[in-house]
């Protein structure tokens, strides 16, 4: 899965009806392996990313040379979506600037390696579906800062803080995995209704 960031530009075009279809919220147009996820800012900007289950490869392909080319790749994949959604590629100011999704399997652990540990995406990699990444990494290191302070035994601090660290992130991992299939698997968008239903 990756990412393409799209951008429009303040002014005529935040009036048009692409942008005015947001509202002064989110808008998510999702389907199994791909979506136009776009929000307006408070001071009006409108920025988003279009989500697609392609290969590296073909991220590389949309990524170089002429950015114009390669935002018709990307709305190429959006044949038949309405002009109000596909507007948000289709009159873009940004350069496709590519963000590919990266995850650690669900449940990872390792054994102690004496002296070394690790904290937020270095642990425990996820894609952004949790919403809880950058907490994580905040909360990882106050743990461990905790730990190390606490503790006269570098070992035991480090044992510690990682009996909480596996079970922790992966909660998050979990849940941020559950999220992406629910967006962008099979069942999309149906999952995606069902979620939101539920609360």
């Amino acid at each position: 899965m990756c990412f393409v960031e799209v951008a429009l530009a303040s002014g005529d075009r935040t009036r048009r009806a692409s942008p005015a279809a947001i509202g002064s919220g989110t808008l998510m147009a999702v389907a199994p392996g791909k979506g136009i996820i776009v929000h307006r800012y408070a001071d009006g900007r409108v920025r988003g990313y279009v989500a697609l289950n392609k290969s590296e490869e073909w991220m590389r392909s949309v990524g170089s040379g002429d950015p114009s080319a390669g935002l018709g790749r990307v709305v190429g994949e959006f044949d038949g979506w309405s002009p109000l959604l596909t507007a948000f590629v289709t009159e873009s100011d940004a350069e496709p600037w590519l963000r590919p999704i990266h995850a650690l399997p669900v449940g990872i652990s390792w054994e102690r390696m004496p002296g070394v540990t690790l904290v937020g995406d270095a642990a425990l990699l996820m894609s952004p579906f949790a919403g809880e990444g950058a907490n994580l990494a905040l909360y990882d290191g106050a743990d461990l800062a905790g730990e190390l302070v606490g503790q006269s035994d570098v070992e035991a601090a480090l044992t510690a803080y990682e009996a909480r660290l596996f079970p922790r992130g992966g909660d998050a991992a979990g849940r941020s995995a559950r999220n992406l299939e629910r967006f962008f698997g099979p069942e999309a968008p149906r999952s995606v209704v069902a979620l939101f239903d539920r609360s």
